[in-house]
C-alpha cells in the first residue's frame, strides 16, 4: 500500500473544493454516535492527511465543534461534511464520499463500532437494484433527475456556478 495518495474532492455543490495527500492506512469507517449524527447517516467513512498536505482550492470550509476537542468541515452552501480535525493535532481526516474518486480508497478498519447498527452485516444479504438509467421503466424517471441535477461534477472545474 502507498504511503500517501494525492486526492481531490469536494462538495456537492461545487463552492468548496480541496486537494490533500492522504494515507490509506488511516482509512476507516466510523460507527460512533456523533459520525452517524455529523454524516446523516449510519457511519462516517475518513482519511488522514497531514495539514501541510491539505489545502482548500475553491470556497471555504464552515466548521461545527462537535465537542471541546473536535470540529467538523463543511459546506455551508450544501452540507456536505467534508472534514474532521481534532483541535491541535497536526492532521486532518477527509470524507471519503466527498472524494472525486471514492472507490480509490478502501476503509481498513472500522471504530465506534458499540453504535454500530446492528442489521450493518447483513447489507450484502439484501435486495438490490441500479438507479435505473437506461432502463425501460426507470430510464423515464432516472432522466428526469438527470435534467434539474445540481451536483457539481468529480473533477475541478474553472468556475463554480454561484447563482444556480
Amino acid at each position: 500500500m502507498r504511503d500517501t495518495l494525492k486526492v481531490t474532492g469536494g462538495c456537492q455543490c461545487g463552492a468548496v473544493r480541496y486537494r490533500a495527500d492522504i494515507s490509506p492506512a488511516t482509512a476507516h469507517i466510523c460507527h460512533c454516535r456523533m459520525c452517524q449524527k455529523a454524516a446523516g447517516n449510519y457511519f462516517m467513512a475518513l482519511a488522514n492527511a497531514p495539514l501541510s498536505a491539505f489545502e482548500v482550492t475553491r470556497g471555504r470550509i464552515a466548521h461545527f465543534a462537535s465537542s471541546a476537542s473536535v470540529r467538523r468541515g463543511f459546506c455551508s452552501r450544501c452540507g456536505t461534511p467534508l472534514t474532521f480535525e481534532s483541535v491541535g493535532a497536526r492532521h486532518i481526516n477527509v470524507t471519503l464520499g466527498s472524494l472525486d474518486e471514492p472507490a480509490a480508497v478502501a476503509p481498513v478498519e472500522q471504530s465506534g463500532i458499540e453504535s454500530r447498527v446492528p442489521w450493518f452485516a447483513g447489507l450484502a444479504d439484501i435486495r438490490e437494484e441500479t438507479s435505473g438509467a437506461g432502463e425501460k421503466d426507470g430510464g423515464a424517471r432516472i432522466a428526469n433527475v438527470l435534467a434539474s441535477n445540481r451536483q457539481h461534477p468529480d473533477h475541478e472545474t474553472a468556475i463554480w456556478p454561484e447563482n444556480s
